[in-house]
């Protein structure tokens, strides 16, 4: 089992890339290129979310065809991991038809032989936003709590998928670890979550939902946007041929995702998977979000930060340091122009830049320029030091 699976979330290409996404790919990174200093077969996959009602509104916004529109924010994504130095090994797109859509159909197929599909009318909140419908009971003032909008009051027969009877088993596996949520925060709504389970819409009427994956044997349907997002992460590793990416590693070890979208991947993924009869990720760890000097960050506000701009002013290695460094792995946090400059001249600048000059000049005048490392030959104390800092990094991690 020397192999490490590491996925972020796939990124929705409604608008251009924004810090937090950055945020995601350097935090999987960092995970990816530690287990591989560990000699583990590492995969790291990332991509882009392209289907969906929100897409078809921001491509008509521009006056653009939808794949065109896609196609050019998905190259952005794509860009983005080159310019923060990302280790990914593949990067999929959900409107693939060659590569992605094979496997949504065969996922389908699966959770129609299990008998976890039926059809019925439905009536219910739908927020473009999350392209998902929301229970009254969770909106506030009438408005979804994360997009402050009002959802569309939507009636229509859709293919429904039986969430409810896999509820109780992702209980357990989440509550064991076998399933592992981090923070502990996360795991704590999940599990609250399972205790007032529905089951849920998996697509919507074709004349409404035009962009998506087509319902294997319905043509009056398009798959619902998350069972088609969600099987990125087996589709990537040639799922429908169960080719050698996927037996070598499926189950992914973490799914590394922002706390918005937390309820899909905890509940609805390992549902999908169950029903499949596939085995579940390992684990998933949750991120929180940026705020730009205390605030939500909003095109109205005019506050979102530009990672592209970040790279191009301070270059990549300050971006990718202050981003790890300053907000935390499990939580929110802030970023400000002035926390980054102060944190580029406190800790690279004066500490880091520092003691790496020292070092170099002591090198340099006292060593002949040559520094040799011979293990039989280093006093011992200082070889526990180093021992002692290693499992500490190891920790740490």
């Amino acid at each position: 089992m020397n192999k490490f699976y590491i996925t972020t979330a796939i990124a929705y290409v409604n608008a251009k890339p924004h810090i937090g996404f950055a945020l995601e790919l350097l935090q999987a990174d960092v995970l990816a290129r530690y287990n591989r200093l560990l000699g583990k077969d590492v995969f790291y996959l990332t991509g882009t979310d392209e289907h969906g009602a929100k897409i078809v509104r921001a491509a008509e916004a521009q006056g653009k065809d939808i794949a065109t529109f896609a196609g050019k924010i998905s190259a952005e994504f794509e860009k983005l991991t080159g310019a923060l130095n990302i280790s990914n090994n593949d990067f999929i797109r959900t409107s693939d038809q060659e590569r992605h859509w094979p496997s949504v159909q065969k996922i389908w197929k699966k959770l129609e032989e299990s008998g976890d599909l039926y059809k019925k009318n439905y009536k219910g909140y739908y927020c473009v936003g999350h392209e998902a419908f929301l229970k009254k009971s969770s909106l506030k003032g009438g408005l979804c709590p994360d997009h402050g909008a009002e959802p569309e009051v939507i009636e229509e027969e859709n293919w429904f998928f039986k969430l409810t009877r896999y509820a109780g088993v992702i209980k357990e596996k989440i509550k064991s670890d076998e399933f592992k949520i981090v923070p502990e925060t996360r795991k704590n709504e999940v599990l609250k979550l399972l205790d007032d389970v529905e089951d849920v819409s998996f697509s919507r009427p074709s004349k409404d939902l035009i962009w998506g994956v087509p319902v294997p044997g319905d043509p009056t349907q398009t798959m619902y946007v998350w069972v088609d997002a969600l099987t990125n992460y087996i589709s990537a590793l040639d799922y429908a041929n169960e080719g050698e990416l996927y037996q070598k590693f499926w189950p992914a070890d973490v799914h590394l995702i922002g706390k918005d979208i937390t309820r899909f991947h905890a509940i609805f993924w390992p549902a999908i998977l169950l029903s499949a009869g596939l085995p579940l990720p390992k684990a998933l760890y949750v991120h929180g979000f940026i705020t730009a000097d205390g605030q939500k960050m909003s095109k109205t506000l005019g506050n979102v930060i530009d990672p592209f701009k970040l790279v191009e002013k301070y270059g990549v290695d300050v971006t990718r340091y202050f981003l790890l460094r300053e907000i935390p792995s499990g939580d929110d946090g802030d970023f400000s122009y002035d926390k980054l400059e102060r944190r580029y001249n406190a800790d690279l600048a004066n500490t880091y830049g520092n003691l790496v000059s020292r070092i170099l000049t002591l090198i340099d005048k006292s060593l002949n320029g040559e520094l040799i490392y011979e293990e039989d030959i280093v006093d011992k104390e200082i070889k526990g030091k180093i021992d002692e800092l290693v499992n500490k990094y190891h920790d740490q991690i």
